[in-house]
C-alpha cells in the first residue's frame, strides 16, 4: 500500500495520455540488404461482433520480412487499440490489418494470423498473406 501511495505523489500533469489511432509509424530497416523475419504477437486484441455488438477477443500474430521499412511497435499498439469499438467480421478485420500494414511498410512478405476466442462454441482462425511479386524467398537451409 505504501508503494502505491508513493507513486500517486507524481503530479497528474506529467502523465501522458495516448489515444487509439489508425496511423502506423515506421522506421528504416536497419539491415535492408538481408532477409530476416520479424514476428509480433498481440494477445489482447479486441473488436466488436457486427451482429451483436459484443466484444470479440483474439490473438494476432504478425510475421514479416521487411524491405525498406519496419513497423514501430508503440504505433502498432495504438493502431490495434483503434479496433476496440469497431464492429466487423473476423475475415474483414484480418484483411484490413494486413492491407493497412502493407500500405505503410511495403514488406517483402507478410502473414497475419488472427486466432479469435470461442463464440457460440466456434473458434475462428483467419490467415492472410502478402508477397511482393519482385521478391524471392531464400532457400531454406536444412542442417543435419
Amino acid at each position: 500500500m505504501l508503494i502505491l501511495a508513493a507513486t500517486l505523489t507524481e503530479p497528474m500533469t506529467t502523465m501522458t495520455t495516448t489515444q487509439p489511432t489508425k496511423d502506423l509509424e515506421t522506421f528504416p530497416n536497419p539491415q535492408p540488404e538481408r532477409d530476416y523475419t520479424i514476428r509480433i504477437d498481440i494477445p489482447e486484441f479486441t473488436c466488436l461482433c457486427p451482429k451483436t455488438g459484443q466484444p470479440d477477443f483474439a490473438t494476432i500474430q504478425i510475421e514479416y520480412v521487411p524491405a525498406a521499412l519496419c513497423v514501430e511497435l508503440k504505433g502498432l499498439k495504438l493502431y490495434m487499440w483503434s479496433f476496440r469499438e469497431q464492429g466487423a467480421f473476423h475475415e474483414a478485420i484480418t484483411n484490413e490489418i494486413l492491407n493497412d500494414i502493407v500500405k505503410a511498410i511495403a514488406p517483402n512478405f507478410m502473414r497475419i494470423r488472427a486466432e479469435f476466442n470461442v463464440r457460440g462454441g466456434i473458434y475462428t482462425t483467419v490467415v492472410v498473406e502478402h508477397r511482393n511479386s519482385d521478391w524471392h524467398a531464400p532457400e531454406l537451409v536444412n542442417l543435419p
